[in-house]
């Protein structure tokens, strides 16, 4: 299938590593000069040279903090600069998932969830809300979110709430922004293989209510934003889709 993406244009935040860089790599093998943005150099000027090489699509590494509203607006003019437009935006970029104790209420920092709603979700209605003008104005565009699994289950409070927000955001904007031409769409990965070392042990744990019986890995998130960036996933529009290789018991409906 030909995605038609062809001479697109995209902003991958989170670009450096990861999820991100394997979207972004999928991004250019279909045709898409990309924007990768993150906060480490080095990282992201490695990421790019990869990712060029192997394509032979324009790859720009853009230092931006997230977290900061003057950061992310001139992280897209600077992108709508480099490409000459902007088409897509992938946001991915947040603090990963797990590192703060929040199972039990009592280890719930406001500090560290605010730090986190600020970076995740702020940080991807910054990018939208910098980025929307510019798909509207050529009648067209694709935002994808990429949220997280613990938005459908307890024990980690901080997990669960910020990627929950991250559905509420992609709704509020797909309802402003779908008849502007620009669709929005986020994911909800679950423990996805993307580079890190996960010990048998926990593996055993983390694939036991999988379905499909093993973990996603991260070419295969990139694949499905491949898809929602295209012209063809018009039908998708405010959706939050969940992409773990399913769930064992509930049904969704």
């Amino acid at each position: 299938m030909d995605l038609q993406l062809t001479g697109k244009r995209a902003i991958v935040t989170g670009g450096g590593r990861g999820i991100g860089k394997a979207i972004a790599r999928q991004l250019a093998e279909e045709g898409v000069d990309v924007v990768i943005a993150a906060r480490g150099k080095e990282q992201l000027e490695a990421t790019a040279k990869e990712i060029a090489t192997a394509t032979g699509r324009r790859i720009v590494p853009i230092v931006a903090d997230m977290g900061d509203d003057a950061a992310v607006a001139r992280l897209v003019a600077a992108a709508v600069q480099e490409l000459g437009g902007i088409d897509i935006l992938v946001n991915n970029a947040a603090a990963p998932g797990g590192t703060v104790p929040s199972a039990k209420i009592e280890q719930v920092a406001a500090e560290n969830l605010l730090f986190d709603v600020n970076v995740k979700v702020a940080g991807y209605m910054r990018a939208a809300r910098a980025a929307a003008p510019f798909m509207v104005a050529s009648g067209w565009g694709r935002i994808i979110s990429i949220g997280g699994g613990a938005a459908r289950r307890s024990g980690n409070y901080i997990a669960s709430i910020r990627n929950a927000a991250v559905s509420s955001l992609t709704k509020n904007l797909a309802d402003e922004l779908g008849a502007k031409g620009v669709n929005v769409v986020a994911i909800h990965p679950g423990t996805t293989r993307a580079g890190q070392t996960i010990a048998p042990a926990d593996e055993v744990r983390l694939t036991a209510s999988v379905s499909i019986g093993r973990l996603i890995d991260a070419t295969e998130i990139a694949f499905l934003v491949a898809f929602l960036a295209s012209p063809k996933s018009i039908a998708i529009n405010g959706e939050t889709i969940a992409a773990g290789g399913g769930t064992l018991g509930p049904i969704y409906y």
